[in-house]
């Protein structure tokens, strides 16, 4: 039995006795979660919050919504754009909500938050286009926000750290925004669901094996898919000139190793890379702030001190 926080050890009693996601249908899991009663978190004190529906493609139907958090302070402000996780099935901007303020009032940031559509109605690579297009409105629209376009970090948690290191790439490939740093929070790196810590934690502790199949398998369209560099990182080619990473894992998750294993490449290939494990911490903490906000605050802190040195490094060449 790994070394659970005592967090994780009472949350995983309450979430292995639901029904397995897996077993139902994603419209079925959203309506059970939407029905969850709302409970009270802290939430950090900001200047301001907006919501705004952004266009995401040709046809007037293609809208997104997205959070704008701004911290008091002196503008412009650097800006983070935040994926939420979810497998790209399930999740909103509100799972985000309480650990984005967070990060804006911590890090000094303007947090943009990124509703973008959910397979399977919306399969691989809509997800991955709505999110780059996300990141082009911020880069255009970076002045009209009080934000600095020279300073955009992206960021997510699992589905999310998968479209934020995504997203990196297509930046890169498409000469598109200059993006200062990623922020990796239990990113999918890959859907091969075969590492060390997917056969370690494959059941009972949150994000089952069976789980993350269902996922993969609603947001991809065929086999292609699942070694495309744009769904599966890990697998790219090239990995070069890509924006500092902090990759951050949670020790008793199924996605541990993949974490590690893109780390890594990214260093391979000249990337600065700083890496944390969260040790005793399961997936999906990071956005739960009513059972782990001592843990979320401890990981803010961390990725405050990463971006506060991404920026030393970035004066000092």
């Amino acid at each position: 039995m790994p070394n659970l926080d005592p967090a994780a050890k009472a949350y995983l009693e309450v979430f292995n006795q639901m029904p397995p996601i897996q077993s139902m249908e994603p419209q079925t899991v959203r309506e059970m979660f939407a029905q969850a009663p709302p409970i009270e978190v802290e939430l950090a004190p900001l200047a301001k919050i907006e919501d705004r529906i952004i266009s995401v493609g040709q046809n007037p139907e293609d809208e997104i919504k997205i959070r704008i958090y701004t911290p008091d302070g002196q503008d412009p402000f650097p800006l983070f754009v935040y994926y939420h996780g979810g497998g790209w099935v399930l999740g909103d901007i509100e799972l985000a909500d309480a650990s984005c303020r967070m990060v804006a009032n911590r890090t000094g940031s303007i947090v943009v938050s990124v509703d973008y559509r959910l397979a399977p109605e919306y399969k691989f690579p809509i997800p991955v286009q709505d999110s780059y297009a996300a990141l082009e409105w911020v880069h255009e629209n970076a002045a009209s926000i009080n934000g600095n376009a020279s300073k955009i970090i992206v960021g997510g948690d699992s589905a999310g750290g998968n479209l934020a290191a995504v997203v990196s790439m297509m930046a890169r490939d498409q000469n598109g925004p200059h993006i200062s740093a990623q922020v990796l929070i239990y990113p999918v790196t890959n859907l091969g669901y075969d590492t060390a810590s997917y056969e370690e934690f494959q059941q009972g502790f949150g994000l089952d094996r069976d789980l993350m199949i269902w996922f993969g398998n609603h947001y991809i369209r065929n086999e292609a898919d699942q070694v495309d560099k744009y769904v599966a990182p890990l697998l790219a080619e090239d990995l070069s000139n890509l924006p500092q990473a902090f990759v951050i894992t949670a020790e008793v998750d199924v996605l541990r190793d993949e974490g590690l294993a893109y780390a890594n490449r990214l260093k391979e290939a000249g990337v600065k890379v700083e890496t944390i494990c969260e040790e005793g911490l399961v997936h999906g903490y990071f956005t739960n702030m009513a059972v782990f906000p001592d843990r979320i605050k401890g990981t803010i802190s961390k990725i405050a001190q990463f971006l506060n040195g991404a920026e030393q490094k970035v004066k000092n060449t």
